[in-house]
């Protein structure tokens, strides 16, 4: 009960901050509720230091860290793997080369450009697979800071902005097919607001074309690649931290828990619809991890100095801009190689 005490003050914070955020990211999705919520608790710590937030910091570092995971786990109820088996089957081949471009890219810059490592692994990861989702769940295993998070949350944005405002656009240029503007924003859009934005954008432009329904389900099909990417991490991070004698390797203290959890959530709500049960009933789960991230993510700019982080920007931002390019470029490369371009 103290615990919760501690905790309580600094978890109402981050969720008073959350709310007005959330509602912001309903009117400008192209934003997103998590980047205002980050945003804004940067301009805070600007004036509110951590020395003198006494006991409330033991809730904002409670909710960066552990709301964060629960915010993840919550995620699983959000994907139908049965769905995504039926319709993502037909995207595989695009995303895992999208995905395997972003990370070998991500590898070679962090190795030219003398990238933080953790900042290079969360821009990898999220230009890979689904933005701040993926930056979520990768920060835990990779025992990233605050600043590193805010950091890459920071970068995937401003692709994510850039994606959602001129690929509708350059689709019609190139003239894209409804599908396969469907799978190029679902593979090399990050975020899954943005991706929405793009979508929706396009059929707005091309009235009846309904590429949002395949965007959205390429985009989940990408977010299962959180699975196999965190346990990999998990387990270099424990034979790293093994080999620098914080400990022998331990394959039960690499696995990344929450992760275990977010895999069977997704496979109850698969199970649960396929008995007949209303996948409306998953709802207002799924409406609970997006204002946990949301949490968290104000949590993690109240624990980030925005002045560092502006002047530390400069090599994550051409990391991202890189990746973001060969991203867009594998997706339309591989449509064009398949016929769907």
């Amino acid at each position: 009960m103290a615990n919760v005490k501690n905790v309580a003050p600094g978890i109402g914070l981050c969720a008073a901050i959350a709310i007005p955020c959330w509602f912001l990211g309903e009117a400008l999705p192209v934003v997103g509720g998590p980047v205002f919520a980050i945003l804004i608790g940067m301009v805070i710590a600007l004036w509110w230091k951590q020395p003198v937030r006494g006991a409330v910091q033991d809730g904002i570092g409670f909710t960066a860290k552990k709301v964060l995971q629960y915010a993840v786990i919550l995620l699983g109820f959000g994907l139908n793997l049965a769905q995504i088996a039926a319709v993502g089957a037909e995207s595989l081949p695009i995303i895992l080369t999208t995905i395997a471009t972003a990370l070998i890219v991500g590898y070679i810059l962090y190795r030219v450009l003398s990238v933080d490592s953790a900042i290079a692994t969360l821009i990898a990861v999220g230009s890979s697979i689904c933005g701040g989702s993926a930056i979520a769940a990768t920060a835990p295993v990779i025992r990233a800071k605050d600043e590193q998070v805010a950091q890459a949350i920071s970068v995937i944005f401003l692709f994510n902005v850039v994606a959602a405002l001129i690929f509708p656009t350059l689709g019609g240029m190139l003239g894209m097919s409804n599908e396969g503007f469907g799978l190029f924003a679902g593979t090399a859009v990050n975020d899954t607001s943005s991706v929405t934005a793009a979508a929706a954008a396009w059929d707005g432009m091309h009235p009846g074309s309904n590429a949002l329904d395949g965007a959205t389900i390429v985009k989940l099909t990408r977010t299962l690649a959180i699975i196999p990417i965190t346990l990999v991490l998990g387990i270099v991070m424990a034979r790293k931290e093994g080999a620098d004698g914080l400990g022998n390797f331990s394959l039960k203290r690499a696995f990344p828990m929450f992760i275990l959890f977010f895999l069977v959530a997704s496979i109850i709500t698969t199970i649960a619809v396929a008995a007949g049960a209303d996948e409306a009933a998953f709802a207002p789960l799924k409406t609970l991890s997006k204002f946990f991230i949301i949490m968290a993510m104000a949590a993690i700019g109240l624990n980030t100095d925005l002045v560092k982080l502006v002047k530390s920007g400069g090599k994550p931002i051409l990391m991202g801009l890189i990746c973001w390019i060969c991203i867009a470029g594998a997706s339309l490369g591989m449509q064009h190689l398949l016929n769907l371009w």
